[in-house]
């Protein structure tokens, strides 16, 4: 099995872990004792399901869900790519490098790649579409999509 293979592979969870992930995906804050008390185990029980979902890579980080308009990012939009096959590698690593990309999902489809772009304002979110990702080796074409309301549903 190739390295990108064993990456994919579904580790094998119970309905302990899968609770485990609701509360902390709920609260990535909460407490290790408050998750043992929520789930009905034990702290070191919990400490240890814990530790092997983050060790196995089921829980890969615990961050904060920001609010975009409060944190100053008053547009956002859906952009859309159509790249060339042989430069998706590259290219993903480029995309993560810029910072108001928020979310990279290769896609089947129209469209080849679809990122999720936050802004300070229009003329912020016009210079990352036209001046960064319609200026990168390998794309071939973009549509862009502005969201006018965001629903986490976290």
């Amino acid at each position: 099995m190739s390295e990108a293979e064993a990456e994919q592979t579904a580790v094998p969870l119970d309905s302990v872990d899968r609770d485990i992930i609701r509360e902390l995906t709920t609260d990535g804050r909460m407490s290790i004792t408050q998750v043992a008390e929520n789930v009905h185990i034990s702290r070191a029980h919990a400490y240890s399901r814990l530790a092997r979902l983050t060790g196995e890579g089921v829980i890969t980080k615990f961050t904060a869900l920001v609010d975009p308009i409060k944190a100053g990012l008053r547009s956002s939009a859906y952009v859309t790519l159509k790249v060339q096959q042989h430069s998706w590698r590259e290219l993903k690593e480029q995309l993560r490098a810029i910072p108001e990309v928020y979310h990279i999902a290769l896609v089947g489809g129209d469209f080849d790649v679809i990122l999720l772009v936050r802004a300070t304002d229009n003329i912020h979110l016009r210079r990352v579409i036209f001046d960064q990702l319609q200026s990168m080796d390998g794309v071939l074409d973009t549509q862009t999509f502005l969201v006018f309301e965001d629903v986490d549903t976290r």
